[in-house]
């Protein structure tokens, strides 16, 4: 198969996995052999593709134009590949995982939650792989569509009302601010390419590109940068799985994905960098990044609580895209997996306990680490990653972010990173520590509550020393990166 045909294939898979889900209904053992095989089907696709990155080369297709000066197109740079091989991976361990959380809950309508699934990660792999903002704003908006329903999987009154602030501020945002900013990139421009050094260079300067800066990074709503985050708190009502997906594999991760592909690929660092017009928004991620942590320490609901973490930590992305240097795109592109992979894990731990406790809320687990020890030692492990200390990965998305600040003579921000990290611990140490070593004070004892399922633990176990693995051998990642052409 030539490079051209595995990029359209790595789109088509999860596409065609969804009708054959639908089609396998009937048995839910081959139902999720199916969903199994498409998530390995597309993973092999995938890290073919990489293989051909790393030797050099860019597949892409060729250009459809639906309309004229309107083309759809895919190619593969860099970042994109690694986004691909974030959202590829790690729909293999959530699909396990999901097999053990539903059946574990009698979730209902778990062939809609498969299906959905399976096109939500089509649709994140038409966003990496995208070669123009065309594309990727189709994608994008599909993304959404695809996991309203996932987001309102339970049905009931509360999945209803999270689910409309999903789709309003998501379908918002994106209708009143990232479109407009794409057209007006394509009437300043003439072209809408993702091209190495940017395209707006010599095309327009000063205020027009605050403007146009201003629009993509508040319109693309999945950065979740604040004052535009409220649906990623309200998306907690869908089942775990969901939550992992949002976090982790897809949603906020398209949203930062897409906010750095804008930054590097339109604008270009060196334009941002000279303007100085990217200055305003190192502040406001750092608010961001600041606030949502305060806010996460306020919450006890523990689901809640890793939603403002997430908030937090999708500002560490964009505050590298605003630094506008090299080592910042590599520090904030490297976050994008570290985040993803400390993420999940904790997510799945979160749902564990649900699963195996019905608890809900931090102020109930108190003891409950004695009879789910590995569930715990995981969210421990996960915490640090997320916090940034070795020997966990997150330690050198941390490192990259804090030299691109000193390159950006960003000294302040050092300090932000380093209070953020200050505050992370704050909010997400307590919770293995009381499970642990907290008195019990309702649970039932360990004879009653037992680990989560056996699917269950197999992801979260994969995810968990994954955290690991990734301070110990991060040099594939380092290499994919490096080869970002910033210009």
């Amino acid at each position: 198969m030539t490079p051209q045909a595995l990029v359209i294939a790595a789109i088509l898979i999860p596409f065609a996995g969804a009708g054959l889900i639908a089609l396998t209904r009937w048995n839910r053992n081959v139902r999720e052999a199916v969903t199994l095989i498409t998530a390995l089907a597309l993973a092999g696709v995938v890290y073919v593709i990489l293989g051909d990155v790393m030797e050099g080369r860019a597949p892409a297709t060729g250009a459809f134009e639906i309309a004229p000066g309107l083309e759809l197109a895919l190619a593969v740079e860099p970042l994109g590949m690694l986004f691909a091989c974030i959202a590829a991976s790690l729909w293999i361990v959530n699909s396990i995982y999901s097999i053990g959380y539903m059946r574990g809950n009698n979730e209902k309508r778990q062939t809609i939650f498969y299906v959905c699934f399976a096109i939500a990660i089509a649709s994140t792999i038409g966003v990496a792989f995208s070669a123009n903002l065309l594309t990727l704003f189709l994608f994008y908006e599909l993304l959404t569509l695809s996991t309203y329903p996932l987001v309102t999987h339970r049905a009931n009154e509360e999945a209803v009302e999270g689910g409309r602030t999903y789709l309003i501020l998501l379908l918002g945002t994106s209708t009143v601010l990232f479109l407009p900013a794409i057209i007006a990139t394509a009437l300043i421009a003439g072209t809408l390419d993702f091209t190495p050094g940017g395209i707006l260079a010599g095309k327009a300067s000063g205020p027009v590109i605050a403007v146009l800066l201003a629009l993509f990074m508040f319109g693309i709503g999945k950065a979740a940068l604040m004052p535009f985050h409220r649906w990623l708190p309200a998306a907690m009502v869908a089942p775990t799985p969901v939550s992992a997906l949002l976090h982790a594999v897809a949603v906020v991760k398209a949203g930062v994905f897409a906010v750095m592909k804008v930054v590097v690929y339109i604008f270009g660092i060196d334009l941002l960098a000279s303007s100085g017009e990217s200055e305003w928004l190192v502040y406001v991620a750092a608010a961001s990044l600041l606030i949502a942590s305060v806010v996460a320490l306020t919450k006890d609901n523990l689901k809640a609580r890793l939603a403002y973490s997430t908030v937090s930590q999708l500002a560490y992305v964009v505050l590298a895209a605003a630094l506008a240097n090299s080592l910042a795109v590599v520090g904030g592109s490297m976050h994008i997996a570290m985040h993803a992979v400390g993420k999940i894990t904790l997510f799945f731990c979160a749902g564990a306990i649900y699963t195996a406790a019905h608890k809900t809320q931090v102020s109930e687990l108190s003891g409950l680490g004695r009879a789910m020890p590995f569930t715990f030692a995981a969210f421990f492990v996960a915490a640090l990653s997320i916090v940034g200390l070795p020997p966990l990965g997150g330690v050198w998305s941390k490192w990259y972010l804090a030299l691109g600040a000193l390159d950006a003579q960003q000294i302040s921000m050092v300090a932000v990173l380093m209070v953020s990290s200050v505050l992370s611990l704050a909010y997400l140490l307590p919770i293995p520590f009381k499970a642990f070593f907290g008195k019990p004070a309702d649970n039932p004892g360990p004879t009653a509550i037992k680990e989560a399922p056996l699917p269950c633990l197999i992801a979260i176990g994969v995810t968990a020393i994954a955290c690991v693995l990734l301070f110990f051998f991060p040099t594939p990642v380092l290499e994919l990166l490096e080869r970002i052409d910033v210009r």
